[in-house]
């Protein structure tokens, strides 16, 4: 067993358990809003508080040393419990439900902890998930269908809070020849898909020619399309399954822009919504805080 010293760091376990699940750093990275020279440095900080290496080097990748195996599980249980106290002491209990809204991009990423986390401290709240593309969440928000919301958008509105950025890449098929061919096979999404008018604006100023292949929102049949390595799509980096690759310069695909991934919590919201919001907001910024918004 590890004796976890009084002054350890809880974010560089954090850290460690990122670089874990992610796969590596620069995806670790990414999901923690940080460079990846950061993230590095917070790893290297944790190896020095216990005076050990926790990961190994194999051929491009990392893998744990046998003291990061060690570590994992203790790693898990002591953020598992410090969220545990702060939820259970931070907030009442409360009732009701809370009609949260989340593009299709994002809740594969994200939402699971978000909501698993929320469940354990309100257990009494029925979250009823509105799942669309932003455009459409934007427009519940106004009209009362939802209460609270998430977007992918290249600017932030009123009553918004950018909880991160991130970039939209290419996405294919691994020893894929999709991004090959011409004309372009793309997966586009809806005509409500933030994402489409951008690729095609870039792939227009390229002078790429291009064809839809799949042009629904909904990632099930945009991934079996990618799976199946017949076309290419535009996916947020922090979002891109391990399954696919995301596609670089050898692609002699356009660049696209960065994204921004925001939070819309009106003024007026119950208590509820309120403390749903804070925990979108831990998620993102990787401790648990408290609002008084």
């Amino acid at each position: 067993m590890f004796s976890m010293r009084k002054d350890l760091d809880l974010a560089l376990v954090r850290a460690f358990l990122t670089v874990v699940e992610a796969g590596g750093v620069t995806r670790a990275a990414a999901a923690l809003g940080m460079s990846q020279a950061a993230a590095s440095q917070q790893i290297k900080r944790l190896e020095e508080a216990l005076d050990c290496r926790l990961f190994s080097r194999q051929g491009r990748g990392l893998v744990l040393a046998p003291a990061g195996e060690r570590l994992l599980e203790q790693a898990r249980r002591l953020v598992a419990m410090n969220d545990e106290v702060w939820s259970s002491m931070r907030a009442p209990q409360f009732e009701g439900e809370v009609r949260f809204g989340v593009p299709y991009d994002i809740i594969g990423s994200f939402v699971p902890a978000i909501l698993r986390r929320f469940a354990k401290a309100q257990p009494r709240v029925r979250v009823s998930l509105v799942c669309e593309d932003s455009r459409v969440i934007r427009e519940e928000l106004k009209s009362g269908g939802v209460d609270l919301a998430m977007t992918t958008e290249t600017e932030c509105g009123r009553h918004g809070e950018t909880l991160r950025t991130d970039r939209l890449v290419w996405v294919g098929a691994p020893d894929g020849d999709a991004h090959l061919k011409d004309p372009l096979p793309v997966s586009l999404g809806a005509p409500t898909c933030v994402f489409r008018p951008v690729a095609v604006e870039a792939l227009g100023k390229a002078g790429r020619d291009w064809r839809a292949v799949c042009e629904v929102s909904r990632l099930e049949p945009v991934y079996a399309v990618l799976e199946a390595g017949l076309a290419v799509a535009p996916l947020l980096r922090s979002s891109v399954p391990e399954r696919f690759v995301i596609l670089g310069r050898e692609a002699k695909l356009p660049a696209l822009p960065e994204f921004r991934i925001n939070l819309y919590a009106p003024p007026g919201l119950g208590p509820a919504a309120r403390d749903l919001a804070d925990h979108v907001r831990a998620t993102f910024s990787g401790r648990l805080r408290n609002h008084n918004n």
